[in-house]
């Protein structure tokens, strides 16, 4: 395991290039989304095998989710208006700044999970974005089940103060208070 996770550094490092080749091809709301789950898609394929050419991989990744995106978006396109009626109250009543809060809860989680160490982070995402028990992550990265639920205690602890402190600078007031009104230690 001396290769614990090279996509993530070189995600970070290509990550500009990424967003402007994907650019060429969807709207500047859609360049940030697909280059996550770009991300996400090279990230899952490594834990399943070695991959050579990561930046050529990821690359390409995102181009074909771009690609993808478009076509999706011409498809959705040709459905009939009078689907539109049948719409849920609730997705009518959605509003754009649910929207954009939920984006950056997301962006801010990225960022919490980045501030963990390679090993406590791989263990976090598979358990808590992958949905994988203690028992498969254990058997997958040859750790015990005993570290593996430590690794995710400190991934939940670790992302919970990054989270506290990041909402605490950003112009919600500086006493690291939690939605609930208490304070946090």
């Amino acid at each position: 395991m001396s290769n614990k996770s090279t996509i993530a550094a070189t995600f970070i490092k290509y990550r500009t290039k990424m967003m402007r080749a994907v650019s060429a091809i969807v709207s500047s709301d859609d360049i940030e989304d697909i280059v996550q789950e770009a991300f996400i898609k090279s990230y899952e394929a490594e834990l399943k095998q070695e991959i050579r050419y990561e930046r050529t991989y990821m690359l390409k990744t995102a181009r074909n989710l771009a690609l993808n995106h478009v076509n999706s978006a011409a498809s959705q396109l040709n459905q009939p208006v009078d689907d539109m009626d049948m719409l849920p109250h609730d997705l009518v009543g959605y509003s754009l700044e649910k929207h954009v809060e939920s984006k950056e809860r997301f962006i801010h989680f990225c960022r919490a999970t980045e501030s963990l160490s390679p090993e406590v982070k791989r263990v976090f995402l598979l358990k808590k974005v992958y949905g994988m028990s203690q028992r498969d992550i254990a058997e997958l990265t040859g750790l015990s089940e005993s570290t593996v639920e430590k690794h995710v205690a400190k991934g939940l602890l670790q992302c919970s103060r990054f989270l506290a402190a990041s909402a605490g600078t950003g112009g919600k007031g500086t006493t690291g208070q939690t939605r609930s009104g208490q304070t946090s230690s």
